[in-house]
């Protein structure tokens, strides 16, 4: 599984950042730029991810490393962010609410 950390995410990819918290997480703070696809509605809406390379984030890179796991077996292009939402919240990057 490829993954990243939250400063190679800070220094900027050229990938879109899917944040697979819940909506309620969601809507409390973001990482700038991140676009919704709940964990627990991912399987109704794989068509709306990315055709090509993307990251993926949750609060702390559990269930992003999970979703990330199971997204490689269907063959997309997903790197894992590790210490997620949380870590960058806690370092004082800007969210986006």
């Amino acid at each position: 599984m490829k993954s990243i950390t939250i400063d190679q995410l800070r220094a900027g990819r050229d990938v879109p950042l899917i944040d697979v918290r819940e909506d309620h997480e969601f809507a409390a703070g973001r990482v700038p730029g991140a676009i919704s696809i709940p964990m627990s509605q991912l399987g109704d809406r794989l068509g709306e991810l990315p055709d090509g390379a993307f990251d993926v984030i949750c609060q702390a890179g559990g269930r992003s490393a999970q979703v990330v796991q199971a997204l490689e077996a269907r063959g997309h292009d997903a790197t894992n962010v590790e210490g997620g939402t949380g870590e960058w919240a806690a370092r004082g990057f800007e969210i986006e609410r």
